[in-house]
């Protein structure tokens, strides 16, 4: 087995999706194909159930997926060990975050990376989507950490293996306050707080569906704090996404049903020279999981 093969089937096993897997590789999906079907033959096991549009793993590829893991690993940590002993890396990185339950994987990432270079400093730069690509653009950050939809064909991006679950944030005595869930029609009469992204209202229109067109946005954000602060004073129900160490005593987080999730995305620029620091911690978040 080819480091490079498992590499592919690692990509495939979390898009569950060959095309977009493919894509994600920058290789063609025929050659996809053909690799994984060779590595079947050479394990001589089966290692997905195949749909029309979506894939899965066998026992056996589950198995496969967790040696995959280990061996990718274990030999990305040789090489740098081996290609940077001894080496003295220093300077500044500036991130983009948007408000989310994942920054505390790239919180502990920083810090763990930080013990082992402590001579790197991290600049955090919190805002929505939107700002931080603006930012990027300029030359003002150096990576965004990104709740999707993101437009990443403009960037070098990393698909990360979390999903940042949607609902509502209400006060604990409105009348949403007790469910374990929210549907659109809950929402329908109730005043809401939006998120000001577009791409994000597209995402939110299609879970609403017809009810969308019924609902009362008085107030638009970008920081789910100020929000928080908007929804305590009676200004109506924010919806955002968990927000993973905040708590507040008087209002509560109510996830939507149907379920909404989306995924998490790491960028940087495309065509670009990346500094010693910040290449090395993007490689750095790509071995942490």
């Amino acid at each position: 087995m080819e480091l490079r093969v498992l590499r592919y089937f690692l990509t495939v096993a979390r898009e569950e999706n060959i095309t977009r897997a493919a894509r994600l590789l920058h290789i063609t999906q025929p050659t996809l194909s053909r690799q994984l079907i060779q590595l079947e033959e050479e394990l001589g096991v089966i290692l997905f159930h195949r749909g029309k549009y979506h894939i899965s793993l066998t026992e056996d590829g589950l198995l496969l997926k967790r040696r995959a893991q280990e061996l990718i690993a274990l030999s990305d940590k040789t090489v740098q060990e081996l290609s940077h002993q001894g080496e003295v890396i220093s300077g500044e990185i500036a991130i983009g975050c948007g408000e989310m339950k994942s920054m505390a994987f790239l919180a502990d990432c920083i810090v763990s990376f930080q013990a082992k270079h402590p001579l790197v400093q991290f600049e955090v730069y919190s805002a929505v989507a939107d700002d931080i690509q603006e930012k990027l653009e300029h030359g003002l950050l150096d990576i965004g950490f990104l709740v999707d939809p993101v437009e990443v064909r403009k960037y070098e991006f990393l698909r990360l293996p979390f999903q940042e679950r949607w609902g509502v944030l209400a006060r604990k005595d409105s009348k949403l306050a007790g469910k374990e869930a929210v549907t659109p029609k809950d929402l329908a009469e109730i005043p809401l707080l939006l998120g000001r992204r577009e791409l994000v209202k597209n995402e939110l229109a299609s879970w609403f569906g017809e009810v969308y067109e019924q609902l009362s946005v008085p107030i638009t954000y970008n920081l789910i704090t100020n929000a928080a602060a908007l929804v305590r004073s009676g200004a109506g129900a924010a919806i955002c996404v968990e927000h993973a160490g905040v708590t507040y005593t008087d209002l509560q987080f109510i996830p939507l049903s149907p379920v909404l999730e989306t995924g998490i995305v790491l960028v940087w620029k495309k065509n670009q020279l990346l500094p010693e620091a910040v290449g090395r911690f993007i490689q750095y978040v790509k071995n942490a999981f």
